[in-house]
């Protein structure tokens, strides 16, 4: 399942996608330690995998906390140090 974490506005829309299906078998979570606005977390889902989310009180700031990392030349440390795969953007 794709699961898409993020909102809409008037200056458009900023998701942050994962496909829980690639991240439950992932066994390092390394997004969430290289995230520099520490905007991911992991809970279990419907069928007790642990999978990674974007913390609910940030998903309204996606915007802002990852153009930093876009503006330091970082280029989205979660999606290359994703084992699996599992993280796509929309914006």
């Amino acid at each position: 399942m794709i699961a898409n974490y993020g909102y809409e506005d008037g200056s458009g829309h900023y998701y942050i996608k994962i496909d829980t299906a690639k991240c439950a078998e992932c066994e390092g979570k390394s997004c969430i330690s290289v995230c520099p606005e520490k905007l991911f977390a992991t809970e279990l889902d419907d069928f007790d995998d642990e999978v990674v989310i974007i913390r609910e009180d940030v998903r309204n700031t996606l915007q802002t906390a990852c153009a930093n990392c876009k503006a330091n030349g970082k280029k989205e440390l979660c999606l290359q140090n994703c084992e699996a795969g599992a993280i796509g953007f929309s914006w």
